[in-house]
């Protein structure tokens, strides 16, 4: 305390200065209208610019909310598409056909979101891990996207964290086709580039072109019809001359991945459930 009394002491002068500088000051504005005028419109500037920068910061923590609204967004409107494409190679004429559109359009799933918090690119059997598990209501074998198309397959889960084994991962296996075409293939990796991958046993018969798009064929019961997954490159016979063998570049960017969405078949567990009694079925029958 005794310090503080002779430190107010010692600058007293200096004190007394700056009270009367603010009351010169706050006279001179109040008093004069120019004076004022030009106050104020400083005093806004820096107003305006502060909240600018306010502004900026609130938006860039904002960006992880905004990218996953993104992700859900282009999700749906993919498989939108691919919805209005089919009725519209059906129907000539229908009032109706948007609304049934947005209705069908995710019909049956649920989009749970999650984030990337672990990936690798550079090994041949990549694995990802997200923050959503168990509890929020992960299940193996559920399909995994992003905004711009296919990710991958969950194949491990824990409470709160899954292991997805994404496309860059030589056990990955997903049925897709060509997009307005309707012939289908089995998407592969084997290793090298991040973004290229190919697609084996497209019959011989189809026709389609180049830069044509690669979607998910909707036969696993993991994806839907018509998720993104890339864009032929380029076309190749198949060892035994039987099939086509196509090159695409994936339309997801593995390794700027950060936003993904779990997809939540609601239907998939019952079609895997007949599947294995048909399954048991065939077994017995075999044994008598």
């Amino acid at each position: 305390m005794r310090n503080l009394l002779e430190f107010l002491n010692k600058y007293n002068h200096w004190f007394l200065f700056v009270l009367f500088e603010v009351i010169g000051l706050v006279l001179l504005i109040h008093g004069n209208s120019y004076q004022g005028s030009v106050w104020f419109s400083s005093a806004n500037a820096v107003a305006g610019k502060v909240y600018e920068w306010d502004a900026k910061v609130a938006s860039y923590f904002a960006l992880s909310k905004t990218n996953e609204a993104l992700t859900l967004r282009n999700i749906a409107l993919d498989r939108q598409v691919q919805v209005l494409t089919d009725q519209l190679a059906n129907v000539h004429a229908d009032s109706t056909l948007i609304a049934r559109v947005k209705a069908q359009g995710l019909e049956g799933y649920r989009l749970i979101p999650a984030k990337v918090i672990d990936n690798s690119v550079s090994e041949q059997d990549n694995l990802i891990t997200i923050d959503r598990g168990a509890a929020d209501g992960v299940r193996k074998d559920m399909g995994v996207v992003s905004g711009s198309g296919v990710v991958g397959i969950v194949y491990l889960v824990s409470a709160h964290y899954s292991v997805v084994i994404p496309v860059l991962n030589s056990q990955s296996n997903i049925s897709c086709m060509i997009q307005g075409r309707g012939y289908f293939g089995y998407l592969h990796w084997t290793g090298g580039y991040t973004h290229m991958a190919y697609v084996d046993d497209v019959p011989r018969h189809a026709r389609f072109s180049k830069s044509d798009n690669i979607v998910t064929s909707g036969y696993s019961a993991v994806f839907p019809a018509g998720i993104m997954v890339g864009k032929i490159r380029y076309v190749f016979n198949s060892p035994d001359g039987l099939s086509y063998r196509l090159k695409i570049q994936l339309a997801t960017d593995f390794a700027n991945l950060r936003d993904v969405c779990v997809i939540d078949n609601s239907q998939l567990h019952e079609r895997i459930d007949i599947l294995n009694a048909a399954k048991d079925s065939i077994q017995i029958k075999e044994k008598d």
